[in-house]
C-alpha cells in the first residue's frame, strides 16, 4: 500500500510537470505566431501606403521611423534583413551596441529558403532563458520576397513556474496525508494477518519427527489462512504416518544389515576351523589306548559347535532376505516427495513433470530406494560451498524415471565398476550394503539403475521402473 502511494505520487508529479511544460511550449508557440502575424500585417499596410518603390533597397527608407511605431504598438521588437542576411533596420535604437546580429548565418538563410511554408524557427537560450527567433520573408504586392523579417521572442515562464510550484506543493501535502493513512492501515492489516501467521510459524518451528506434533487450532481464521492451517494439519497427519513407517523401515533395515554383517563375519572362520580340527584328528599320535575315544569325542563336540554357529549364520542370512512384497498401485510422485520429508537439509529440492505417475511397487521398498540414494548424495556434498541435491520424477515412455543429482565430490573412475557391489564402500564407516540393496530392489521390479559422475562436479543416479497403465 505504501509503495503504491509513493509510486502514484511520483508518477502524477512527473505527468504534471510534463503537462505544464507542454502547455507552456504550446502557449509560446501560438503567441509567437500571433505576434508574427500582427507585425506582418502592419508591415504589409506600411508597404501599401508608402510612396517609395517597394524594393529591398528602399526598405531602410520605408521603415526609417515606421519600424519604431509598429514595435511600440505590438510591444515587441523585430529586425529587417535583406535577402543576403545583412541587417537593414532594427526597432532597437543603437543596435550596433547590443547583441543584435548584423549578418544572418548562411544556414538560417538556406533553411528559410528550403522551408515549405517559407518560415524558420530557431530555438536557443540566452542568459539562462529560452527564446525563439522567427524568420519569414517580407513580400511586395506581387508576393516577391524583398527582405527577411526576424522576430526575437523571449519566453517568460514565471507565471507557469509559480503555478506549477504551488500545485506540486498542494499535491505533496495530499499524498503525504495519504501516505500516513496507508502506513496506519498497513500496520493494522499486517498485525491482523501476522497474528495467525505467527502462530503457524511457531508450530512449524516446533515440528519434530521424534515426537507427536500438535495441530493448529485457530478460531475464525481468514479464508487464505484457513487453507494454510488445513494444509499444515494434513501434513502433520501424513508426517505421523510417514514417521511410523520410516521408523519401522529403519529398524528392519538395521536388523537386516546387522544380520548380513554377522553372517558374513561368522562364516569366514568356519571352514578353516573345520579343517584345523580334522587335521588335528588325523595327525594326533594316539599312544594312549583311550586317546582315540577322547579325540573323537573332542572332535565331535567341536564340529557340533561349528555346525551350530553355521546354523545361526544361516538363520541370520535368511532373516536378512527381503520381506514379502506388498505391491500396490502407487503415485510415485507423492511417495518420493513423502520420502524426502524426513530430510531437513534446505539444499534438497524436488521437481516433477506430472502430478501423478502410477507404478506397481512396494511402498516401503520404494521409500528405501529414495532414502539410500539421497543419503549417498548428502554424504557427497559436505565440503561443497553451495551444496545442491535435485530429486526429480518424470515419465519416459512406458517407464517412470527417478533421478537424484548432486554437485558433490563425484565418483573416481577406478571405483565406478564396484559401486553396486555388496560390502563395497569408500567411507570409513558403514558396511557398503546401501547401493547393492537398492540395485536388488530395483531389479526385483524389472527396473534398472544407472549413474553418471564427474569427479569434483557431481553425480546423477537414475532409476527406471515400469509404469502401470490405468484404464
Amino acid at each position: 500500500m505504501i509503495l503504491l502511494v509513493l509510486i502514484a505520487s511520483v508518477l502524477i508529479a512527473g505527468v504534471t510537470i510534463y503537462q505544464y511544460r507542454e502547455q507552456s511550449k504550446d502557449y509560446h508557440q501560438v503567441r509567437l505566431e500571433r505576434k508574427e502575424g500582427q507585425i506582418k500585417q502592419s508591415i504589409s499596410y506600411t508597404l501599401r501606403e508608402t510612396t517609395y518603390p517597394v524594393t529591398t533597397e528602399n526598405l531602410a527608407l520605408i521603415f526609417k521611423d515606421e519600424i519604431y511605431r509598429i514595435a511600440d504598438v505590438q510591444n515587441l521588437n523585430f529586425n529587417i534583413y535583406d535577402l543576403k542576411g545583412n541587417l537593414i533596420k532594427s526597432s532597437k535604437p543603437r543596435f550596433r551596441n547590443d547583441s543584435i546580429s548584423l549578418h544572418l548565418d548562411s544556414e538560417i538563410i538556406e533553411k528559410l529558403s528550403n522551408a515549405v511554408d517559407k518560415r524558420y524557427i530557431l530555438e536557443d537560450t540566452a542568459a539562462g532563458d529560452k527564446y525563439q527567433a522567427s524568420y519569414t520573408y517580407i513580400n511586395d504586392d506581387k508576393f516577391k520576397p524583398i527582405g527577411i523579417l526576424n522576430l526575437p521572442y523571449y519566453e517568460d515562464n514565471t507565471l507557469n513556474d509559480m503555478e506549477l510550484k504551488e500545485f506540486l506543493i498542494r499535491l505533496s501535502l495530499v499524498y503525504l496525508f495519504m501516505l500516513l493513512i496507508a502506513i496506519v492501515l498497513a500496520y493494522f492489516i499486517t498485525k491482523y494477518i501476522t497474528r495467525s501467521l505467527q502462530t503457524i510459524s511457531d508450530k512449524i518451528t516446533q515440528t519434530d519427527l521424534t515426537k507427536r506434533n500438535e495441530k493448529i487450532l485457530i478460531e475464525n481464521p481468514g479464508h487464505e489462512i484457513g487453507k494454510l492451517i488445513d494444509s499444515y494439519n494434513a501434513m502433520i497427519d501424513e508426517l505421523e504416518i510417514s514417521a511410523a513407517k520410516l521408523a519401522r523401515s529403519e529398524r528392519e533395515q538395521a536388523w537386516r544389515e546387522m544380520a548380513k554383517q554377522v553372517a558374513h563375519e561368522i562364516k569366514n572362520p568356519l571352514t578353516p576351523m573345520r579343517l584345523s580340527v580334522q587335521s588335528f584328528e588325523r595327525k594326533f599320535n594316539a599312544d594312549d589306548p583311550d586317546i582315540d575315544t577322547k579325540v573323537k569325542e573332542y572332535s565331535g563336540t567341536l564340529i557340533q559347535q561349528i555346525d551350530t554357529m553355521s546354523s545361526i549364520a544361516s538363520a541370520f542370512s535368511s532373516f536378512a532376505e527381503m520381506p514379502a512384497q506388498q505391491n500396490e498401485n502407487l503415485n510415485v510422485v507423492k511417495i518420493v516427495k513423502l520420502a524426502l520429508d524426513i530430510f531437513n537439509e534446505k539444499y534438497i529440492h524436488f521437481i516433477a513433470d506430472e502430478a501423478e505417475i502410477i507404478a506397481k511397487l512396494d511402498r516401503t521398498q520404494l521409500i528405501r530406494v529414495i532414502t539410500n540414494l539421497v543419503k549417498n548424495a548428502i554424504q557427497a556434498v559436505p565440503e561443497v560451498a553451495s551444496p545442491r541435491i535435485l530429486v526429480s520424477v518424470a515419465s519416459e515412455g512406458d517407464k517412470v524415471k527417478i533421478s537424484v543429482a548432486d554437485n558433490g565430490i563425484g565418483i573416481q573412475d577406478g571405483f565406478k565398476d564396484k559401486v553396486f557391489e555388496p560390502k563395497f564402500t569408500t567411507k570409513s564407516s558403514g558396511m557398503g550394503l546401501g547401493l547393492g540393496m537398492v540395485k536388488n530392489i530395483v531389479e526385483t521390479y524389472n527396473g534398472s539403475i544407472s549413474f553418471t559422475s564427474q569427479p569434483e562436479k557431481g553425480t546423477v543416479f537414475t532409476v527406471l521402473f515400469p509404469k502401470e497403465e490405468i484404464n
